[in-house]
């Protein structure tokens, strides 16, 4: 029976399948791996379920030149935490659960955009302050989000379910900046620059993968290109966005607001950030409910499964 090292605790049912094929062990602690562990469990699993936090640097790699692992079945979409070229050049296979994640990312913008646009987290802290002073004709006076324009940087599944979500529930006005145009069943134009379609949007919401590509995709350029009104959405990665960029434009009331679910250097989240009042900040919880951690778990089963049975991975993302 095949060593399997899974880095953080997941749900009961995941782990039972994951012992029903695999001499399994749990790490009990929800911190990433340090330095030692990565390189560790390379040498002593024959293959790991890692997640978001363990970084597998190709200097990982580098230090274990003979791993026994041979797949590492990442527990979520995003892998940029793990150098995947690195790991094929030391034969080790990388997988990811696309599709478990889609509906739960696309509801947590709809989420963000709401909150920031109608300010609800301000809202909240009123209420809990206990300053609020009753109800006024132009109390916390928002933006309303039906039949405005939406631009959505990255059109792959998760974008196309926030793109849905806008046009049939909102009525907006879809813009999508993509690097191929996408097929829809309704009008969604597509921009080829960035900051031409930020100018257009109301709201603007980030939804690409992360990595050396899009590291500050979203920076100082585009938030000037943007409306003053417009509110600014990210539940991709921390770094797609030049955060110190992103603070300034907050700071100077360049634009209407913004809604986080991610951080460039997650999970320390910039003092100057949380003192704002114009910005929403959840802790990264686009895939947190029972379902999706589930079904995300139960995929990565799956490529452990395939992986022992030398079949092709259901969701390989390299090949060695």
């Amino acid at each position: 029976m095949k060593k399997l090292f899974i880095t953080r605790p997941l749900p009961e049912s995941v782990l039972s399948a994951a012992r029903e094929v695999f001499d399994t062990s749990v790490r009990q602690s929800n911190l990433p791996l340090s330095a030692h562990d990565l390189r560790w469990v390379l040498r002593e699993y024959d293959v790991v379920l890692p997640t978001l936090g363990d970084i597998f640097s190709a200097e990982v790699f580098e230090d274990v030149p003979d791993p026994r692992c041979k797949l590492l079945a990442n527990f979520g979409v995003g892998y940029n935490h793990i150098d995947v070229a690195a790991a094929a050049r030391s034969g080790i296979l990388v997988s990811n659960t696309p599709g478990a994640v889609t509906d739960a990312t696309a509801d947590t913008a709809l989420l963000l955009m709401l909150m920031s646009a109608r300010r609800a987290a301000e809202g909240e802290r009123l209420v809990r302050s206990g300053a609020w002073e009753g109800w006024h004709p132009t109390q916390m006076l928002g933006m309303h989000l039906s039949r405005k324009t939406v631009g959505i940087i990255g059109l792959g599944r998760i974008g196309q379910a926030i793109a849905q979500r806008c046009f049939y529930g909102f009525g907006m006005r879809v813009r999508y900046f993509s690097r191929t145009p996408k097929m829809m069943e309704f009008d969604a134009r597509r921009f080829e620059s960035l900051t031409e379609m930020a100018r257009e949007v109301d709201v603007l919401v980030a939804c690409v993968p992360g990595g050396p590509e899009t590291r500050h995709l979203v920076g100082a350029d585009v938030f000037h290109a943007m409306q003053p009104h417009a509110h600014f959405v990210n539940v991709s990665r921390g770094d797609v966005v030049d955060e110190t960029a992103l603070v300034a434009a907050l700071q100077d009331r360049r634009i209407g607001g913004a809604g986080l679910d991610v951080y460039e250097h997650e999970p320390k989240v910039p003092d100057a950030l949380r003192a704002l009042d114009n910005v929403t900040l959840l802790p990264h919880l686009g895939t947190a409910a029972h379902e999706v951690r589930n079904s995300m778990g139960m995929m990565a089963i799956d490529n452990l499964k395939a992986f022992a049975a030398s079949t092709p991975l259901p969701n390989a993302v390299n090949a060695v």
